[in-house]
């Protein structure tokens, strides 16, 4: 039975609840006046079911999908305002012991050359990262007890957490790796982790455990109950994912949006961020193997419902996506990019030499510079801030700060404090001249005066050669 408190996987993300649920949307969603209600409830900001957003994601009408859209962007203007966050994936090692059929990574993989970074390479990927300007990580590693254990994880985050060069620092590693214990998610904890990201790729149970044929991932359960442990253990910041294109995308929307509940229900916060990634073309691997996979016109609609079924949370877009979809995204709901990506190991400082060892290929190969020029063009502030974790604020102290708006008083200055010092470390002559434009204008917009003089003093000394001040 369905049961979003329940602690099995079975029961709060249940096969029949979801099936009942896509075929009621499929139902209502020919219902203009019914899907008018659903829209205006939106706006509220309190979210939508799962039921009321599949019922929005099913409607094809033309005029209703514009409304639907348009009320993506007023609610991320809303609570993220014109503010994009930027990160980098850094991937350490692409051993991996499973046998994910949609995944270059797969044990049986005898085309892709492995490989695993020292420490010492470590350090000079994450060198390269600071040059560009990152300040925000993504950890990325495949899952081979013998190669990645936890403690070379765990020694990674402290060599990316310590390592230095010019104005460069690393201040938030999120970490994406596979589903573990209670005791490794509270040692992931306590070395100081931001979110921890795992993508369920898809929820249907059968589909996943075709699609997963061998290898400790194979469990159903295991994996999908991996965020219940890492709750468990401390970690209160989590990002939840399903690879579109592994199943009917119905199916998992819904299913994703349970899981959202089912983390609401029994622990209070909701997931920090949900990513929306697309099957991808890779070594040995084609999007034609893949009968599921989505359209762009599609894609869309899934981020701009995602933003108003969970107004409060974290829509993440990687450089799978084209720049030309990633423009449209970002209209929609989208309050993460990733910019500047390489998604092989070692990619950082090898470049194009290592891209045959890619988990995927990118779409979007403009570097950071570009991105950011691109979106203060757009109109948005890039900003680099992981001050929220650092300063304690996580899962229900951030969400209640975002839900009761005075997140802005934090997001709003940092992203400037945090794009100064990209401006002045990093930026080519005419982003900066294009950076400094964007923080003129965005000064005068913070709502509390107090809020805007320190806002003032701190950039001024940020001018001057002083780094990391944050709100």
């Amino acid at each position: 039975m369905y049961d979003k408190k329940s602690e099995r996987s079975v029961e709060f993300i249940n096969d029949n609840e979801i099936r009942k649920a896509a075929d009621e949307a499929r139902r209502l969603s020919r219902d203009k006046e019914y899907v008018r209600e659903l829209i205006a409830k939106s706006r509220e900001c309190k979210g939508l079911g799962h039921t009321e957003a599949a019922t929005l994601l099913e409607c094809d009408d033309p005029e209703l999908i514009t409304e639907i859209f348009d009320t993506a962007k007023e609610i991320k203007e809303r609570f993220y305002g014109n503010r994009i966050v930027m990160f980098a994936p850094l991937y350490l090692s692409n051993y991996c012991v499973n046998g994910c059929v949609y995944c270059p990574y797969h044990l049986k993989n005898r085309h892709i050359p492995r490989r695993k970074l020292t420490q010492e390479e470590i350090r000079r990927e994450v060198i390269a990262l600071q040059d560009m300007g990152h300040k925000r990580l993504a950890l990325e590693a495949g899952e081979d007890p013998r190669n990645n254990p936890l403690e070379y994880i765990l020694e990674s985050i402290d060599t990316i957490y310590s390592t230095r060069h010019r104005n460069g620092s690393i201040r938030r590693v999120n970490v994406n790796i596979a589903a573990t214990t209670i005791e490794s998610y509270r040692r992931l904890h306590d070395a100081g982790i931001g979110t921890y990201i795992l993508f369920q790729e898809t929820y249907h149970k059968a589909n996943y455990e075709a699609l997963h044929p061998y290898g400790p991932k194979s469990d159903y359960a295991w994996h999908t109950e991996a965020m219940d442990r890492a709750m468990a253990g401390g970690i209160d910041d989590v990002g939840l994912g399903v690879l579109y294109g592994l199943n009917t995308y119905l199916y998992d929307f819904i299913g994703l949006l349970m899981h959202a509940e089912h983390l609401e229900a029994r622990f209070g916060v909701g997931p920090h961020t949900i990513s929306v990634p697309r099957i991808c073309p890779a070594d040995d691997i084609s999007k034609e193997d893949f009968p599921n996979s989505i359209s762009d016109e599609l894609f869309c609609r899934i981020v701009a419902v995602l933003r108003l079924a969970v107004p409060y949370t974290g829509i993440i877009v990687s450089t799978r996506e084209s720049a030309a979809v990633r423009a449209k995204v970002l209209e929609l709901g989208v309050s993460q990019l990733s910019g500047g990506s390489r998604t092989s190991v070692g990619g950082y400082v090898d470049g194009e030499d290592e891209e045959d060892s890619a988990q995927f290929d990118i779409s979007d190969r403009r570097t950071l510079d570009e991105i950011v020029g691109w979106l203060l063009d757009t109109g948005h502030i890039p900003s680099f801030c992981t001050a929220c974790y650092r300063e304690g604020r996580t899962g229900d102290r951030f969400m209640s700060l975002v839900k009761s708006g005075n997140i802005a008083n934090c997001c709003g200055p940092n992203a400037l404090l945090t794009l100064k010092e990209y401006l002045m470390d990093y930026a080519s002559s005419d982003v900066k001249v294009r950076g400094e434009r964007m923080i003129a204008s965005q000064l005068g917009t913070i709502g509390k005066l107090k809020v805007r003089e320190i806002a003032a003093e701190k950039l001024q000394l940020i001018e001057n050669g002083f780094r990391d001040f944050r709100f």
